[in-house]
């Protein structure tokens, strides 16, 4: 079951096109990374799943059901979120900003204690925010994102700000909170992050969605560089009448399918230009991002 579906959703602000089109399919259990360049569309997308921003085009379903008007209030109910920068007042103690989290939206005690438990930040209750480090903020907005038990839990930038061991923590976390049956959303400028925790991609640029499924699925979908090793680089790139990126006798071919590769293997070999080593460049998520957004920056 899909927890989440778009239906060609578009936002316009007058002349310009913020997210166009958008068909998004989130598999209920799974953590979606969502990614892509600053100004991309993703934080305007992810408002509009909870219906902060109204689309210009399209629909939105959550659970099945199509959010508006009549809706909202019910659908809203089984997703938790933490946008932009991590709620909470800073004049009032972690336990005092999650009472008033659990008053307004009629949550038990033990809903609260569950949640702050999962995320770990009971010996910091006490503490006034304004004195707590950017991590422990972190925690505490997914904290109150959790304290309803949501179905549906949509994170901007949770590891935004962390040092390495924050960054462990939130990733271990939206792995046991997928394994329990939460299906997470998380936007990332991290792509390392986001190919160590994410079993779901989605990737946007310039407001469209152009990828979208699994890492094998994404790896699959991108040509790879061809590096052949020649005795005679010279020789090569004269026998195959065009520049080609080399680094010592190194030739690096790009988007080149595995027939391509064996017919200019076969002319290098022919030539005498002393072919001794043929292989795939190997690619990272970011090898891959770069390539599909065309070098846009997260």
């Amino acid at each position: 079951m899909d927890i989440v579906r778009t239906h060609s959703l578009g936002k316009r602000y007058d002349t310009h096109t913020v997210v166009d089109d958008v068909n998004l399919r989130i598999p209920e259990g799974c953590v979606y990374g969502f990614l892509g360049p600053n100004g991309s569309g993703k934080s305007t997308t992810m408002k509009m799943l909870l219906s902060l921003i109204r689309p210009t085009s399209g629909e939105v379903e959550i659970l099945g059901r199509p959010m508006n008007h009549g809706t909202r209030r019910e659908l809203l109910s089984h997703i938790g979120s933490l946008i932009e920068a991590p709620p909470g007042y800073g004049h009032l103690t972690g336990a005092e900003n999650l009472r008033i989290v659990q008053r307004s939206l009629g949550l038990h005690t033990e809903q609260i204690e569950r949640a702050v438990a999962t995320v770990r930040l009971q010996e910091h209750l006490d503490k006034k925010v304004k004195n707590y480090s950017l991590g422990m903020k972190q925690r505490l907005g997914i904290a109150m994102a959790l304290a309803r038990e949501p179905r549906l839990l949509i994170l901007d930038e949770p590891t935004n700000g962390l040092d390495p061991a924050g960054i462990e923590e939130i990733r271990g976390l939206l792995r046991h909170l997928a394994e329990h049956g939460v299906t997470v959303m998380v936007s990332s400028h991290l792509l390392g992050e986001i190919d160590k925790t994410a079993n779901m991609l989605g990737i946007l640029s310039h407001g469209r969605l152009i990828f979208q499924g699994t890492r094998d699925e994404l790896f699959a979908a991108s040509t790879p560089d061809v590096l052949i090793d020649v005795i005679d680089p010279e020789r090569a790139s004269s026998v195959l009448q065009q520049t080609i990126p080399r680094y010592g006798h190194t030739l690096r071919l790009s988007g080149i399918d595995d027939r391509g590769t064996a017919q200019v293997v076969a002319e290098l070999v022919g030539a005498n230009a002393g072919v001794y080593g043929v292989r795939r460049d190997d690619q990272s998520l970011e090898d891959v991002f770069m390539n599909l957004t065309k070098g846009g920056r997260l």
